[in-house]
């Protein structure tokens, strides 16, 4: 887990992904056969009740790896220049 993780998080012990291998979420690759893996990684997101928390840490963090708050990296990082302005 990245270090930016702070025990007064405790969003983490009530995702919905808790109940699965953790592998689920890291899958190879968004294409080919980790494509299959990152559907089901974000299936499980839009059931979460804390989804909301975990993509914004995911945001704050910078975290390029994993499904998290129901993105995949590509998807996290289009939104991480949509929120910087244009230089």
């Amino acid at each position: 887990m990245n270090r930016l993780y702070h025990e007064s998080e405790d969003w983490v012990e009530q995702g919905a992904c808790r109940q699965y291998d953790p592998e689920l979420f890291f899958p190879v690759s968004t294409t080919g056969p980790g494509r299959h893996d990152a559907e089901l990684a974000k299936a499980i997101c839009r059931t979460c009740t804390v989804r909301r928390e975990c993509l914004q840490w995911a945001l704050r963090a910078g975290e390029a790896h994993g499904v998290w708050g129901g993105t995949t990296p590509e998807e996290r990082r289009s939104m991480r220049r949509e929120l910087v302005p244009a230089g």
